[in-house]
């Protein structure tokens, strides 16, 4: 299956894609650790079903540390033990922004709670964006049959 389409090649699209960058360089600037933002991204995209965000987000948490282990465990989080019981409460987050269609309630009272209990007012709302574009970026990627495989770590820094 190759791309459809070069969203570059498109001035309007081209626009939206450079604003779209610079809300992420935002979120990369709070105080949530990379190691935990690409543990989202990387639970969002396999949710949607985004090769080529699942690969980019895989190898972005190995060069933020993550280990193999806990990045191969992440789509099973909730029957492992390798996970802290704050970024257990985030990827229930992230699944439950994310499954809007499965869970009509999004994200439930009880998960909010708990979120709340484990991180600030600035990290709250870093969590809520990055979930949020995370998953409009899957669906832009799913849409142009964007191929995972091929990333290499830090490819999107050469965009600063």
């Amino acid at each position: 299956m190759e791309p459809r389409f070069n969203l570059l090649d498109s001035p309007t699209a081209a626009k939206v894609a450079k604003r779209f960058y610079s809300a992420s360089v935002a979120i990369e600037q709070s105080t949530l650790p990379k190691s935990l933002r690409e543990l989202v991204q990387l639970r969002a995209s396999q949710i949607n079903g985004c090769g080529f965000c699942v690969d980019v987000h895989l190898k972005e948490g190995a060069a933020a540390g993550e280990t193999a282990l806990r990045l191969g465990l992440v789509s099973a989080w909730r029957h492992t033990t390798v996970f802290t019981e704050a970024e257990r409460v985030v990827l229930a987050f992230t699944e439950e922004g994310t499954r809007l269609a499965d869970a009509a309630q999004g994200v439930s009272d009880e998960t909010w709670a708990a979120l709340r209990k484990h991180y600030d007012d600035d990290q709250v709302g870093a969590l809520v964006w990055l979930v949020s574009m995370i998953n409009a970026a899957n669906r832009v990627g799913v849409i142009l049959h964007n191929q995972g495989g091929s990333y290499e770590p830090g490819a999107f820094a050469a965009l600063d």
